[in-house]
């Protein structure tokens, strides 16, 4: 969940207490609540909520597109407005659709997704490690090579390990979205933007994004001696953290 700021950007100066009540509490403590409701959950209950109100405004479009960013497809909101349209009413499923279709049309699934850096080009080359789809940002070049990688909601790379004579391991810093990590043996580490992981080399262990919810992380491996990264098992979808 990105920082909120449209209250203090809108109505800082006007209403500064209305505005940090909507970026600090609603979006910044309600929304951030952990262990309860995932992000695309509320974000659905929101639509719903607000369209039971007839709330089809320029915020309505607002949660529409987070509700995308947060991973409901197309398929599931159309469902959803067609299945509150028989409880909020055919006019305000109508103004619904009209909305939600400018923001689905013509979108292709990946976009908006990335975070600062973008969402870049489909990792085929790594594809073969992937459970789902991920894609590729280089950021920079050597002597340290620093990438951004996506994955798609439940995409996941396989158990793999960094290995260096000296040296070496890997660096994640999470930048969108919410995500997994784990090393073998241990419990599976909860990931969200500004959390860092320390890979030591030697360590088997895989990272990816929530089930239901895009993620984002840039990564670099630490220089060192005769390094590679040997592959191993899937992680499947028993094993695979709901």
């Amino acid at each position: 969940m990105k920082k909120q700021t449209a209250g203090r950007m809108n109505l800082g100066e006007f209403a500064p207490q209305f505005a940090a009540l909507n970026d600090d509490v609603l979006f910044g403590e309600v929304w951030a609540r952990e262990g309860h409701l995932s992000l695309k959950l509320r974000s659905m209950i929101t639509i719903a909520t607000l369209m039971g109100k007839g709330c089809v405004d320029s915020s309505f479009r607002s949660h529409l597109e987070m509700g995308k960013n947060h991973g409901i497809s197309k398929d599931e909101m159309a469902e959803l407005i067609t299945h509150v349209g028989f409880y909020a009413g055919w006019p305000n499923a109508w103004a619904a659709f009209r909305m939600a279709k400018e923001v689905y049309e013509g979108a292709k699934e990946e976009e908006g997704h990335g975070g600062f850096f973008g969402i870049g080009e489909e990792n085929v080359a790594f594809a073969p490690y992937f459970t789902g789809k991920s894609y590729l940002k280089p950021i920079t070049k050597s002597p340290v090579a620093i990438a951004n990688v996506t994955f798609e909601p439940g995409c996941r790379n396989n158990w793999h390990i960094h290995n260096a004579k000296k040296g070496g391991g890997q660096c994640l810093i999470c930048v969108e979205g919410e995500g997994w990590y784990q090393e073998w043996g241990k419990t599976p580490q909860e990931l969200k933007p500004g959390d860092i992981v320390m890979i030591p080399a030697g360590v088997k262990h895989y990272h990816g994004a929530k089930r239901d919810c895009w993620f984002s992380h840039l990564a670099f491996e630490f220089p060192g001696e005769d390094t590679s990264t040997t592959w191993c098992e899937e992680v499947d979808d028993q094993t695979y953290p709901r």
